[in-house]
């Protein structure tokens, strides 16, 4: 080894988790080293939707830094989502907070994590290995002991406590959690960019296509800066396998044969090969803490199961990570029975929230009762209404997967 040091906390991952866990642990002075395998701007393969969340997430984290996220400039406005059932019939759900309109936003990975990354240059607290590989980590009751390769040199490195942040394929989930996969919780997916697809509504609504020919996964068009798109499709790995399904062939022909998308793609170019990712979906029972060791975002699996989003979830996990880890410095606990109450506080946040969406997501495989629901909402003032507030409400949101909500749909008057 070349080279070691001490730090109170070392991150493997410099996606919105880390960055986020890193900038507040730095602004309490806390000694961080943030490796990361690839050198900014990096591109992440991803659906680019930043939800609401994300900017109340850095409001709560540090009012300044959603300040400059609003006057970031390398991103899109989107005032709502497009539904469009397997009947082809479409559902405009606007954004809004208490009846008040809101904005979300769509961005290129590359640029926001790139947004991010360079708010940390300014802690001298923070020392930051790009390009650097992790091959080993060893904990004990005293520390915990990291190494990495980066350009050639061997590096260790020790702290009091690991995060990894380092996504859907986690080399310290794996080390040190090792939970095994669970494909009723992980789905596949595709992305790849054009420039000029037509037919975006003037408030660049997001789009889920939920159509019969690709169910039960939805297909998307996400509008972004510069007459650009993110264009992608999503499925369940366990479906993928069962039915064996080659998604990049089933988005070719979407987008080159399906009316919904024939006209709209005829002058689109596309800007770049398939990417194939992965999307650890959130599940309340998925271990993601240990002895010296916290998992964050994807590598905790924090994905919401219905839209796929994940970026908000990732950035809360960072400012609940941060708190959790505050306290253990200053009670100098960093064990396995101290890490169950991180554990804990992210599902008391998210758990509810990730076993509705799932439950939402089991209803796609009934197509009827999702066109219904859609066609009577064009024409139901009131469901529209409520449909509209689940957006902000997950009790809202809970009544979906309930069979009454359907039976009194079908049969008799909401009340």
């Amino acid at each position: 080894m070349t080279h070691s040091n001490k730090y109170d906390v070392i991150i493997v991952g410099a996606g919105p988790a880390g960055i986020i866990c890193a900038y507040q642990l730095a602004k309490q002075h806390v000694k961080v080293a943030l490796i990361e395998k690839a050198i900014f701007p990096r591109d992440k393969t991803c659906g680019d939707a930043l939800s609401l969340d994300v900017v109340n997430q850095l409001q709560k984290i540090d009012v300044d830094l959603a300040e400059k996220f609003i006057q970031f400039t390398s991103k899109i406005e989107t005032k709502g989502v497009k539904i469009i059932a397997p009947s082809n019939e479409s559902f405009n759900i606007p954004f809004q907070y208490k009846n008040k309109p809101r904005i979300a936003y769509v961005a290129k990975r590359k640029d926001f994590d790139n947004f991010l990354f360079q708010e940390l240059k300014q802690f001298q607290n923070i020392v930051i290995f790009e390009n650097a590989k992790v091959d080993n980590i060893k904990t004990s009751n005293t520390e915990v002991s990291v190494e990495f390769i980066q350009n050639t040199k061997h590096f260790q490195l020790k702290a009091s406590l690991i995060l990894g942040a380092d996504g859907a394929q986690s080399f310290v989930a794996k080390k040190l959690i090792k939970n095994k996969l669970d494909k009723h919780f992980y789905s596949a997916g595709l992305r790849v960019y054009y420039e000029n697809v037509k037919g975006f509504n003037t408030d660049n609504y997001i789009e889920l296509h939920f159509l019969k020919e690709i169910l039960p996964g939805y297909l998307w068009l996400f509008p972004l800066p510069n007459n650009q798109a993110n264009v992608g499709i999503g499925m369940l790995s366990k479906d993928v396998s069962k039915k064996q399904i080659n998604l990049k062939k089933v988005l070719e022909w979407m987008l080159t044969n399906h009316p919904s998308f024939k006209e709209r793609f005829k002058e689109a170019k596309a800007l770049e090969t398939v990417k194939g990712f992965g999307l650890p979906l959130g599940n309340p029972k998925r271990k993601i803490s240990a002895n010296r060791c916290l998992l964050l975002g994807d590598a905790a699996g924090l994905i919401d199961p219905f839209s796929g989003e994940g970026v908000g979830n990732a950035i809360r996990s960072g400012r609940v990570a941060a708190t959790h880890i505050l306290n253990c410095i200053q009670q100098d606990n960093f064990s396995a029975k101290q890490n169950k109450k991180y554990d804990k506080e992210i599902y008391q946040l998210m758990g509810k929230e990730f076993m509705v969406s799932k439950k939402l997501q089991q209803l796609i495989r009934f197509p009827k009762l999702f066109n219904y629901l859609v066609k009577k909402a064009n024409t139901n003032t009131e469901l529209k209404s409520f449909l509209i507030g689940t957006m902000e409400n997950v009790e809202k949101k809970k009544v979906l997967t309930k069979p009454s909500f359907y039976y009194r749909l079908f049969f008799g008057r909401r009340k």
